[in-house]
């Protein structure tokens, strides 16, 4: 699983019909607390995260049974929002 803070939208008017309705993120990647230059494109097919939030982020065979069809051609997909307040 990997660490991110959601940095902006991806839009994509033509996709296989297996993707179709699913909201797709561009995502920066955090390790060690600290945001890396890296970036994965994350599909949100139900967690509604925003710009701005930190998210966890399931990658490989694990993401397609998260969105519900292991032959969507899906390998990052949003599991959830960090909460702020940690304590």
């Amino acid at each position: 699983m990997l660490k991110g803070k959601v940095v902006g939208n991806i839009v994509s008017t033509n996709k296989f019909d297996a993707l179709k309705g699913f909201k797709f993120l561009d995502i920066q990647l955090i390790e060690h607390d600290r945001l890396t230059d890296k970036h994965i494109i994350a599909v949100d097919r139900s967690i509604s995260a925003g710009i701005g939030e930190e998210v966890l982020v399931i990658t490989g065979s694990s993401a397609r049974v998260a969105v519900g069809d292991i032959n969507a051609p899906v390998d990052a997909v949003v599991a959830g929002v960090i909460d702020k307040n940690q304590n």
